[in-house]
Formats: structure tokens, sequence, C-alpha cells
């Protein structure tokens, strides 16, 4: 018979097996290979199949896995356990798999339930073979190399050979995979290309190490609830144990993940989790948790546990100590103040982002003026949620930095009121002002002269004020009446930047909700996500980025326009990936890319959801004049 002859029914397979006696001499047990850098046959109906030799010491069998490459979207995987290679009617089991049930092209190991119950000693064949009119090959990894034990593979390839053709290479697969055969444990499972846009797809955390969670290791898993500890598919958990610098899989209820467990949840507890509603609540802890882990020990924020975003940008950080100060976490959002009070230049601005030890920048990245805005505003917001009892003292150790900032801040303005050209969020270099400089710097200026005021610097509180005011009156000649383009000069199209100028950010000036919906319209993208502006200089492409779609469900959400606000957050929180957790991007098909978690987007998502269920961040009020 052919490779694709049918089977016979599992119970009738079931019965043949029970009826035929196990082999005169039984031979030792091999039914694993785990090594699997090699696609070594194709397996491509009608005319291409694979099997492999094994044996076992007889019992039930349940499932096995096998490494599978495919470049095919759609189609169906057979595997079936035989008696005879080359005899489908002498199959015993047989299971199947849709391809675009795993979504589509992609590679790892995949796991098929099966159940059989097998002849100690007995030499079965593990059979695979794909139907699928979708271009591009299907195949089975394994390892050409020697491997002790091992039983023949053969390569089914009707064009070639004309019919079986034996191999000593061997290839990947388990029967009944158990602890840390289990893909997911130390070994990838099988996860779609398309998964692969996202470098990152969750966190473990113990306090000090943090360790990336990469997408191929995140199939079929989720977060034990409320914490940083993973149950995989086999049952078991993964978790970075305390005081440890990598993660390690433990039995489920082990006592010191339990123990991470109900630390992070008392962590949790110590504070709120706001939503309006359950999957706003849901999305808020996971959001907090990471956040969390992103915070490293010295008050670094990291903006997301991926080489190239291992580092601390000041303005990150600044969204992060706000969150963590409105859902009552005091502790994190005065720690990540400290830490920019320590890296601020003599000069008063920051570098645009340090690493994370604090020994300074990476590199010689352009500084962004922002900055400036942004820590005195977050420093604000830590204030305003602080317990009172002794919060003018640790207010006054971060004085100096607020003066600092704000003071180099008002010298920028030039006679128009604006700030000078710089880098911003975009980080690219700019020919005019930008709304991204602009209104986090107006958002500064005020927080400043509040704090000031507040400790009886009513110098410093006047002297911030009136750059404040200059500042807002640059603002509305030269941004409002072009509905708050991205550059002053409104050569270069919309930005998603325009929510800095509502709550609670800045008391929201006349004609803006206008011009945020022109901008929203604007930036619209078909994946329903927002690009970060519309500069036709800078194209952007497909991608939806999750930062500047949630500044419009926090601006709206601040400014009471609640269906808005869920509109935008519904869309955001459904295209968080499998782990719950918030991606960077969201690329053209819909797909979570670049990193997750995004330190940013999960601060933003917390503020919005805090607005939503009626507690919105305060906005620096604008000082009256003296």
């Amino acid at each position: 018979m052919t490779a694709a002859t049918s089977v016979l029914p599992a119970a009738l397979a079931l019965a043949l097996l029970a009826s035929v006696p196990p082999a005169a001499t039984a031979g030792p047990p091999y039914d694993g290979q785990r090594r699997h850098g090699s696609a070594l046959f194709g397996v491509r109906a009608p005319d291409h199949a694979a099997a492999q030799e094994f044996r076992t010491a007889g019992g039930p069998v349940t499932r096995v896995g096998v490494y599978l490459g495919s470049r095919a979207a759609t189609g169906r995987m057979r595997v079936e356990i035989r008696r005879t290679r080359a005899d489908a009617s002498s199959a015993v089991a047989a299971t199947g798999v849709d391809l675009a049930a795993l979504g589509g092209a992609g590679a790892g190991w995949v796991e098929f339930p099966l159940h059989a119950v097998l002849a100690r000693g007995r030499t079965y064949y593990l059979h695979l073979q794909a139907v699928t009119g979708a271009p591009g090959p299907v195949a089975w990894y394994g390892t050409p190399g020697t491997v002790p034990g091992s039983l023949t593979s053969w390569n089914y390839d009707e064009p070639y050979w004309g019919g079986w053709h034996p191999y000593t290479s061997r290839l990947a697969f388990h029967v009944n995979p158990a602890g840390d055969e289990r893909c997911g444990e130390t070994e990838p499972c099988y996860v779609p290309t398309t998964a692969l846009a996202a470098r990152t797809a969750g966190l473990l955390a113990n306090g000090t190490a943090v360790e990336a969670v990469a997408p191929s290791f995140a199939v079929g898993a989720a977060y034990v609830d409320g914490s940083n500890v993973l149950r995989l598919p086999s049952g078991r958990w993964r978790h970075l144990p305390a005081g440890a610098a990598a993660s390690s899989v433990v039995p489920a209820d082990d006592a010191g993940a339990r123990a991470g467990i109900a630390e992070s949840r008392h962590w949790l507890a110590a504070g709120g989790v706001p939503g309006r509603t359950a999957e706003q609540r849901a999305a808020v802890r996971r959001a907090l948790l990471s956040m969390r882990a992103l915070l490293r020990p010295n008050g670094a924020f990291a903006a997301a546990w991926s080489p190239a975003w291992a580092y601390s940008w000041p303005r990150d950080g600044a969204f992060a100590a706000a969150a963590f100060a409105a859902t009552g976490h005091d502790a994190e959002a005065y720690r990540i103040l400290r830490y920019d009070a320590r890296t601020q230049r003599a000069d008063g601005t920051w570098a645009a982002r340090t690493r994370l030890d604090g020994s300074g920048p990476p590199d010689g990245r352009t500084w962004q003026l922002d900055a400036n805005g942004w820590v005195p505003w977050a420093t604000w917001q830590w204030y305003r949620y602080a317990a009172p009892a002794a919060r003018d003292d640790r207010l006054r150790e971060l004085y100096p930095m607020v003066r600092a900032a704000a003071d180099r801040t008002a010298r920028t303005l030039g006679s128009d009121g604006l700030p000078p050209a710089s880098p911003d969020y975009w980080e690219l270099d700019t020919e005019a002002p930008t709304v991204g400089t602009a209104a986090p710097l107006l958002a500064g200026l005020n927080a400043a002269a509040d704090l000031a005021a507040r400790l009886g610097r009513d110098a410093d509180a006047d002297r911030w004020a009136g750059a404040a005011r200059r500042l807002s009156q640059g603002v509305a000649r030269s941004f409002a009446p072009r509905g708050y383009p991205r550059t002053a000069d409104g050569r270069h199209g919309r930005d998603s930047a325009a929510a800095f100028m509502a709550p609670p950010f800045n008391a929201a000036p006349a004609g803006l909700r206008a011009a945020l919906d022109s901008t929203y319209r604007a930036l619209l993208l078909p994946n329903g996500g927002l690009s970060p502006g519309d500069d036709p200089r800078h194209d952007w492409g497909p991608y939806a980025w999750t930062a500047s779609t949630s500044f419009f469900a926090v601006a709206w959400a601040h400014l009471g326009d609640g269906a808005k606000a869920d509109r935008v957050l519904r869309w955001v929180l459904s295209h968080r990936n499998g782990l719950g957790e918030l991606p960077e991007t969201v690329n053209g098909s819909g797909r979570p890319s670049s990193v997750a978690p995004l330190g940013w987007t999960d601060a933003l998502v917390v503020m919005a959801a805090c607005a939503r269920e009626g507690r919105p961040l305060p906005t620096p009020p604008a000082r009256r004049s003296a």
C-alpha cells in the first residue's frame, strides 16, 4: 500500500493489535529523539511521507510529539502509529491537526493526542503525512547524526526513490512526552512565523532579575493569576526563584513558586486595580505586574525586556511613576523619580536613555527636551497621591531636580514662546518645534510651579508660571489654529501627541476636542490602531503603535468622553498577546509585533482605566499671576 492509504477505525485497529503476539525478541526501548537541527524529510501527500521506527517499554500511549516545520498556511497533518511501515491498515492509532489551527506557517514541537496500548519490545512506526493545497514545504525535523540506541528512519519519496527509503538520520519525536520533554519547558512549542514578529511575549521576575519569555515558550502557557509565574502546557510551572538569575521549571504548587505568587498578589492588593469592566481590570492587573518587573531595584525603568529596549527612558519612567502613584504604589513611583534625580545632567536635561545600571547613555543618541516636562509632571503626580505626613520632606529631596529641569525649560523658550526644535518621542531630528515637546514642557512648567508654591518657593513658582504662560500663548498662536499638528510650521502632518494637550497633562484649550477627533481620523490605520503621525517624510508603514493609540484613550477618558475612550481601549486590549501582555506595535495583519510587554503602553492603559473607573488623574493647574 502507498503512504496515503486510509487507516482502519481506531477501535478495529486496537483489536487487531491485541490479537497479535509480541515480538519474539524484545529490543531496548527507543521512543524519543530530541535533536531537531535539520529539516530532514518532506511529508506532503500524496507522494511524500516519513516514518520513524521506535520501541517502548509497553503500556498506553496518550500523545506523541514531533518537531514540525511548515510553510503551508492551511491543510491537515496526520499522525499514525503503525505496526507495518507501508501498511496504513496496520495503524493502531491515528489523529490529525489542522495547520491553520496551529497558526499557519511556522515551526516547533507539536503534540498530537493518540490513544493505543503498545506491546513491550515490538517495533512500531510513527508515520507523518500532510495533506495541503497551500504552497510551501512541510518537513519533519531531526538530526543526521548518530543517536545511540536509535532505530531506522524512513523517507517516502515516490518521485525520487520510488517509495520508501531507509536512513540512518533520526527524526525528532517523543512518545508520551513527560517532564522536560514537553514543549514549553526546554524545547520550543510550534509557533507560527507571524508570532515571531514579537521578540518577547512576557516576563518572569523575582524583584531583582528579569527573564523574557520567548513566543515559542508561551504557546499554551498562562500566568498563574496575579503573578509572573507561568503555568506550562505540561501543567508544571516556570518561575524565577528568589535570588536566581535564570528560570526553573517546577511542579505545580512548588513552595518557592507559591511564595512568589503570594508576594505579588499581596503587592497588588496593597494598591488598587482600576477599571470599569472585568476586562479592563484584568488588563490593568497584568500591566501593573509587568511594570513592576521592568522596574529595577535602583529605579531605572526598562522600556521592555529585549536588548534594544532594555534601557531607561525618562519619558517611559515618568508615565510608569504616574501610573504607580495613581494605583497606590508609592514606593515604586518614588524610586523612579529618585533615579531621575541621580541621572539628571548638570545642565538640567537628561540623556535620551541610560543603561539600567545608571552608568550613562549607551550611545550618542540625541537628547530629547520633552523629558524636562515629563519628569516634573510625574513628580507632581506622585506628590498629589503621596501620603501627606512626609511628602513635603520627600519632595524637598527631589526639588533640586525639578528646579533644574524647569529653569532649563524656561531658558529655552524663544521670542515666540516656543521651545527649540528637538527630538521627542519619535526620536527623530526636527526642523521646527513639535507639539510632542511643547505640550509636555507646558505640563512640566505648570507642575513645577505648583510644587514650588506648595513648598513656599514663591519666586520659583512665579518664574515658572510666567514661562508657562509664554509657552501656552506660543502654542495657541502656532499650533491651535492648525489643529495641533506635529510641528509649529504645519509642514509635517498630524501627530498623536496632540493628545498631550488634554488632561491629565494640560487643561484642555478651546477647540481641542475637535482637533483630537480630526487627528484620530487622520492617523487611523486599516487594522484599527493609530500611526504616531502622518508626516509624509516618515513612513511608519502598516504598524499601529499601541502607545500612540492609547494616548487617545487617556485623553478622552479624562475629558469625560467615555464612549470614545472605551472604543479605543477595547481595540488596545483586544490586541494583547496570548499571555495578556500589551505589545509595542500591531502589524498590518492585526498581530502583536516588536516587543511585549511595553511598559509605556502598560502605564497608559492603567491611567485610562483609572479615569474610566471615575478616578481620573489630576491635571497640573496654571498658576495665576501674582
